[in-house]
């Protein structure tokens, strides 16, 4: 009894305000984490505050693609 997709997934989580502040600024870089998702739970795009060390405050950081 075989599955056709995983259902665990690995993701990349983008902070949202670094992306869009990068363009006038020159940023030191954009803060990204990996982490995993089960595709049948949260079938929508995953967002997370996490810690921007570049912000240095607790951001938004939304799902991107691979």
């Amino acid at each position: 009894m075989a599955k056709g997709k995983d259902v665990r997934v690995t993701v990349i989580l983008e902070c949202t305000s670094c992306a869009r502040n990068n363009v006038n600024r020159v940023s030191t870089g954009i803060s990204r984490y990996i982490t995993q998702k089960n595709r049948h739970n949260t079938p929508n795009r995953l967002e997370l505050r996490k810690f921007c060390p570049y912000c240095y405050k607790h951001k938004i950081h939304g799902e991107i693609k691979k």
